[in-house]
C-alpha cells in the first residue's frame, strides 16, 4: 500500500516518523509550497513530492491518501481525492459540520471508494481491551464516566480562526465524546452543555453531559485554555477504572470497591500509535470495503452532529455553516 500524504505540517510528520519502518508505504508528499515538500520527501525517505494535491491525486501509484490539513479544508481534499479514485484517511476532525461529512461518505459510497476517519484512539487494540475490561464485570455495573482532555494551545492560528474550523471542541474535545462512547454506547438520550469562549467567536474551554437510557451518565470536559490528568474514569457498582491519557491510552488500572488496585493493564508497545489505523486502512483495502468497522461512517456522522448541535446550543459558528 503506497501512501501519499496531503498536507506537510506536524500531523504529517507524525505520520511520516509512523512509516519509517515501512518504505512501502511511504510513497509521496504534496504541499502548496513545492519546495517544503521537498524537504518533506527528502527529509522522512518519500518518493515522490508534489506542489499541488491535485498532482498527487493524478498520481496512478498512490493507493491511499492521507490528508493532514486543518479541518477546514478536509471535506475539500476528501472530495478531490475520492473523485480521483484514491481511498481516504482522513484526520479527525472529519470536517467542519456534519452536513459536510454525510456529503462526502455519500461521495466515497456512491464511488465504492475507502474512506476513513483518522481519529487514532479507535483503532488502537487497547482501546477494545478497556471495553472488554468494563464489559467483563469486574467494576460491577458502569454507572458514571468522566473525561477530560485539555491542553494550553489557545493561541495557535487554528484554534482561533472559524474560518479554520477553530475551537477546543474539534480539535481536543472530539477525544472524550469518543472515550464515552466507546465505553458507553451510543444510546445517549440527552446532552447538557456550557462553554467559554475567546476573543475570536471560538470556544476555548467546555464541559458537557451525556444522559443515558439505561440511566448512565458521562461528564466531559475539554479545554485549550489548561492542563489536566487527560484521565478516564469508569465508576461501577463493585468499582472502577482509571485510563491514563485519553488521548492515547497505553495505562490503565482497575480498583475495587475498597479503592484497592487489583488489576494493571498495559498497552502492546507502540511506534507512535498511528500505525493502528494505517494496518486498518490497508485491511480495508485489501477486503474492498468503503469504511472501516473500527469508525463505521455513521459512528462519524453521528459524532459531528454532536458537535454540531453543542456549538449551535453555544453560538459558535464556521464560515462552513452556511448552506453554499
Amino acid at each position: 500500500m503506497r501512501i501519499g500524504i496531503i498536507g506537510a505540517g506536524h500531523i504529517a510528520i507524525k505520520m511520516a516518523m509512523t512509516l519509517k519502518d515501512t518504505p512501502e508505504r511511504r510513497y509521496a508528499v504534496a504541499s502548496r509550497d513545492y519546495a517544503k515538500a521537498c524537504d518533506f520527501a527528502a527529509k522522512y525517505g518519500f518518493a515522490r513530492a508534489y506542489g499541488s494535491y491535485e498532482d498527487l491525486v493524478n498520481d496512478p501509484d498512490v493507493d491511499l491518501v492521507y490528508i493532514a490539513t486543518p479541518h477546514s479544508h478536509h471535506f475539500a481534499h476528501i472530495s478531490l481525492a475520492v473523485n480521483h479514485g484514491k481511498a481516504v484517511l482522513c484526520e479527525k476532525a472529519f470536517t467542519t459540520n456534519a452536513r459536510e461529512a454525510e456529503e462526502a461518505i455519500r461521495l466515497a459510497e456512491s464511488k465504492g471508494v475507502f474512506l476513513t476517519e483518522a481519529i487514532w484512539t479507535r483503532y488502537m487494540p487497547f482501546s477494545a481491551t478497556i471495553r472488554e475490561t468494563i464489559d467483563s464485570g469486574i467494576i460491577g455495573q458502569p454507572q458514571l464516566l468522566s473525561a477530560s482532555l485539555c491542553y494550553p494551545i489557545e493561541w495557535k492560528e487554528r484554534l482561533v480562526r472559524p474560518e479554520l474550523g477553530g475551537g477546543a471542541l474539534l480539535d481536543i474535545g472530539i477525544y472524550p465524546i469518543n472515550f464515552a462512547r466507546m465505553c458507553f454506547g451510543t444510546d445517549i438520550t440527552d446532552i447538557s452543555s456550557a462553554c467559554i469562549c475567546g476573543p475570536t467567536g471560538m470556544d476555548m474551554q467546555e464541559t458537557f453531559t451525556f444522559l443515558y437510557a439505561d440511566g448512565r451518565v458521562a461528564n466531559l470536559q475539554s479545554s485549550a485554555r489548561s492542563v489536566c490528568p487527560r484521565q478516564g474514569i469508569i465508576c461501577g457498582t463493585e468499582g472502577y477504572i482509571i485510563v491514563e491519557n485519553i488521548n492515547n491510552p497505553l495505562r490503565a488500572v482497575v480498583y475495587n470497591r475498597d479503592y484497592e488496585p487489583i488489576r494493571s493493564l498495559e498497552a502492546p508497545p507502540q511506534l507512535t500509535g498511528f500505525e493502528y489505523q494505517v494496518d486498518a486502512c490497508e485491511e480495508a483495502l485489501r477486503n474492498g470495503w468503503v469504511e472501516s468497522p473500527y469508525m463505521p461512517h455513521a459512528e462519524t456522522i453521528a459524532i459531528m452532529r454532536i458537535m454540531d448541535s453543542l456549538r449551535q446550543h453555544w453560538g459558535v459558528r464556521f464560515p462552513s455553516d452556511e448552506q453554499p
